[in-house]
């Protein structure tokens, strides 16, 4: 991952909420915020491990659901 500064330019006229929108969009894009939750606390190798697996039979059994519904369907 390459380390890149973040930069929203904001002229006179445009709006400080629309800019604020923008520079959040910007890190969301980058992975600055998910990289910053992930940081924020230790946890062990073997909780990753876990969390991982569990994310993975999570998208298993969502992928398996879409292919039963498309199915069903025809």
């Amino acid at each position: 991952m390459s380390r890149e500064n973040i930069h929203v330019r904001i002229d006179n006229g445009d709006n400080i909420n629309r800019a604020l929108s923008r520079f959040k969009r910007l890190c969301d894009q980058f992975g600055v915020r998910k990289e910053y939750k992930k940081r924020k606390e230790y946890k062990k190798p073997s909780i990753r491990m876990k969390e991982k697996l569990e994310e993975a039979e999570k998208r298993r059994f969502k992928n398996e659901r879409k292919v039963r519904f498309k199915k069903s369907k025809i």
